[in-house]
């Protein structure tokens, strides 16, 4: 049964469109449950905030009583959606995709209900024989794939459109039929390829799934979506102090976009902009990590922002854990500094020398010069490594 007491408007606040117009209206008055479906490609390993937007509708369908499904796209992932770009898309590996999958139902579950969560993986179908596949991709024409605005483009400019990603809105739109799907939701890139999956489900004598889409959150510039690749991401499980950092660097013009699409309101009003981003930020850490973990991650950053401390707590190295890093002559080891800053941040090689170069790495609060690159362990052990404004590492002093 459907709750009646969750009404059209709260399903529909904040999107961008629900077609066909009217038909969601008249789905939700039948007072059965829908299947609504929502597909995520694991491309990278981590869910952002970006996928929250969408994530968070899916779970307002899912509290109103409806059926949930959420497709883990393991094989379109194979081939990578083009929406919305204007070059190919790299491939990756079997064990990349692996790998994200595993990683994206846990995360997903920070906003849905995992006991009332169907959730398939897009290789269960798409795995098909060769003759299956040629009666799906007989059922769309090229007339309807270059109808793509994004398409057209590259096609008018001369840059290469491969056939396989031609062919990813096709496979994207057979996991509604492998469903059944009365309603799909995507961000508002996703308005093609959703009204293609409708199309073919009719032509598989299925009734055509409604489709909503959603606004597209702005990454951390302001200007651009929301997206690992480009660095401009917030990761759900982001630890609560860099998580309110990166809010914190949001800029005053995409606040607004944030209240409205993470926490469905406007910012408060009257409030200045430093302190409504603050409210912001608590709020999502709390949401992510547990009451209190925003006021503490707030104290860190005005620790490190207004009076420029070193936190109290600052997680220590494991010297040996970094690959390809010598110390067992002690502190008389000699380190190559990029290699130990990629170990203790993430970073590759390069970024550690670009940072060292810019200046960018300290050591307990001090500068640290860009040459030479090789120095003893003794010249950092026992002290605190900080890149940036937010990152700490402590380095031990190795025994004997």
């Amino acid at each position: 049964m459907t709750d009646s007491g969750v009404d059209l408007g709260e399903l529909t606040h904040g999107i961008d469109e629900a077609l066909p117009e009217g038909m969601l209206a008249d789905q939700l008055r039948r007072a059965k449950p829908l299947r609504v479906k929502l597909g995520i490609d694991p491309t990278a390993p981590d869910i952002h905030l970006g996928h929250v937007v969408v994530l968070e509708k899916l779970a307002q369908f899912q509290r109103a009583g409806h059926e949930i499904v959420l497709i883990i796209g393991d094989y379109t992932a194979r081939v990578g959606d083009p929406s919305g770009r204007d070059t190919q898309r790299p491939v990756l590996s079997s064990e990349e995709i692996e790998a994200n999958a595993r990683t994206f139902t846990d995360q997903a579950f920070k906003v849905l209900d995992p006991e009332s969560t169907e959730v398939r993986f897009n290789s269960e179908w798409l795995q098909m024989p060769a003759s299956d596949l040629f009666a799906l991709v007989s059922r769309v024409t090229v007339a309807q794939l270059l109808a793509r605005e994004d398409f057209r483009k590259r096609m008018a400019e001369k840059r290469p459109l491969s056939v396989l990603e031609l062919l990813y809105p096709i496979l994207q739109g057979y996991d509604s039929v492998a469903v059944r799907s009365d309603v799909e939701l995507g961000g508002t890139d996703q308005k093609f390829n959703l009204l293609l999956a409708r199309d073919i489900q009719q032509a598989y004598d299925q009734p055509g799934q409604s489709i909503v889409t959603l606004p597209i959150l702005p990454g951390l510039d302001g200007v651009q979506r929301m997206s690992k690749s480009l660095g401009n991401y917030v990761g759900v499980t982001d630890p609560p102090n860099d998580m309110f950092g990166k809010l914190m660097s949001i800029p005053d013009s995409a606040m607004g976009t944030y209240y409205e699409l993470l926490l469905g309101e406007e910012p408060p009003g009257g409030a200045e902009p430093v302190e409504a981003k603050r409210a912001l930020a608590r709020r999502l850490v709390e949401r992510f990590h547990g009451e209190g973990a925003g006021g503490e991650a707030e104290a860190h950053f005005d620790a490190i922002h207004k009076r420029g401390e070193i936190p109290d707590q600052v997680e220590e190295l494991d010297l040996e854990a970094i690959e390809g890093l010598e110390v067992s002559d002690g502190l008389d080891s000699q380190i190559h500094l990029p290699l130990l800053l990629a170990g203790a941040f993430g970073l590759s090689t390069s970024e550690a020398r670009r940072l060292l170069n810019q200046g960018g790495v300290r050591v307990d609060g001090e500068p640290l010069p860009a040459d030479p690159l090789d120095i003893p362990l003794r010249q950092v052990a026992g002290k605190v490594l900080q890149v940036g404004k937010r990152r700490f590492k402590s380095v031990p002093i190795p025994p004997g």
